[in-house]
């Protein structure tokens, strides 16, 4: 016998076909919706997290010149024609701020006018360098850096005489100058990083 193969849908079959893609159709809505909930879900935590990141970011803004006031602390002496001196920049903004880095520094005349000066970052005479660290300052907290020169002999070929200390504090194009009346040989000053404290160690 050959056997007929019928294409032709039955009534009841083509009713439960209705019934299944209905159903298909409704499970697929649902899942879009899932997954929509959780791409945008996703997009919030993100958003979130990014305006978490920016605000965290602006939450201390670097310390200006205009927000320090620049003090000098232990004056350092010792043999070898070493001289030296801590300085100090203390935060009265009223606010919180941060400092990194090293204090860019430069010597005047006393006419303020600029003097030849090379500075030298690291380790100096006097104490160890405590490397870079971002230091967050409340109002009124200070930072200190230890600063060190020779002088061989006062007029000594290629000493400069100094009469004052231009202190600029990191990522500032300002500065502070304290009075620093001193031969400075070859106008060579070396400087440590900022810190909250520094130990003298000579």
């Amino acid at each position: 016998m050959n056997e007929h193969l019928n294409t032709t849908d039955q009534p009841g079959t083509a009713k439960h076909r209705r019934r299944a893609d209905r159903r298909l159709g409704r499970t697929m809505v649902g899942l879009g919706a899932v997954v929509g909930l959780g791409l945008a879900a996703w997009a919030g935590t993100a958003n979130a997290a990014t305006s978490s990141g920016t605000a965290t970011a602006k939450a201390t803004p670097t310390c200006s010149a205009a927000a320090l006031k620049a003090t000098y602390g232990q004056q350092l002496a010792g043999g070898m024609n070493h001289a030296g001196i801590v300085i100090r920049l203390r935060n009265l903004s009223g606010k919180t701020c941060a400092l990194r880095g090293y204090p860019g520094l430069g010597l005047e005349n006393s006419a303020h006018k600029k003097l030849t000066t090379h500075t030298t970052w690291g380790n100096t005479w006097y104490a160890h360098n405590p490397g870079k660290k971002t230091l967050t300052l409340k109002d009124g907290e200070s930072a200190e850096a230890v600063v060190a020169w020779t002088h061989a002999n006062t007029g000594t070929s290629g000493a400069v005489h100094a009469a004052y200390l231009e202190i600029t504090p990191p990522a500032s194009t300002q500065h502070k100058t304290l009075a620093l009346p001193q031969w400075v040989d070859h106008g060579d000053l070396s400087v440590t990083a900022l810190a909250k404290h520094i130990t003298v160690t000579s």
